[in-house]
């Protein structure tokens, strides 16, 4: 009995150092309709957001946490996007989800947002409020939504930068409504 639970423990190592960092990307089902920023316990960089004014808008929902690694390396590029693309209708939200007690600190994520030269707005989502309403289980996670309110592009974890910004691309190209 020993000896094959230790097999299987080796298996489940093997099988997880093996992963990607480049989960997924996938188009999203068509109509899903983008959930609700919930449970918001303070905004930072903006004033409080909602779906309903964010209409006629392309939204990248960007969901991470200031320790993680590889929320860290996406920065770049989500920052670059929001520079490049602002002026053109997207709107970043970045959903700061803490995974550690210490990232719940709305000063720390201050300190953080300061760090990194954030300027889009960040929702500290400390309850899991809206990380529970997207469904969500990956840092970082990206949720594309287009004019209409629909998730229309998921991608979790590093990569895909270039499909990912091409996406966007595509969106914004396309008609309000």
């Amino acid at each position: 009995m020993f000896t094959q639970l230790k097999k299987l423990a080796l298996i489940a190592a093997f099988a997880v150092s093996t992963l990607p960092l480049s989960f997924a990307a996938h188009a999203a089902p068509p109509l899903a309709q983008a959930p609700e920023f919930t449970g918001i316990e303070k905004w930072l960089n903006s004033e409080p957001l909602d779906m309903a004014s964010l209409r006629g808008k392309v939204v990248l929902v960007d969901f991470w946490t200031y320790t993680c690694i590889n929320c860290i390396h996406t920065l770049p590029y989500v920052k670059s996007w929001y520079q490049k693309y602002k002026d053109q209708g997207l709107v970043v939200v970045g959903v700061h989800t803490p995974e550690f007690p210490f990232e719940r600190s709305t000063q720390n994520v201050q300190d953080a947002i300061k760090r990194f030269g954030i300027t889009f707005p960040v929702a500290q989502d400390n309850k899991y409020a809206t990380w529970d309403a997207y469904r969500n289980i990956y840092w970082p996670a990206f949720y594309l939504i287009d004019k209409q309110g629909k998730v229309i592009y998921t991608h979790f974890g590093e990569g895909k930068y270039q499909e990912t910004e091409s996406v966007i691309q595509q969106a914004l190209a396309q008609p309000a409504g």
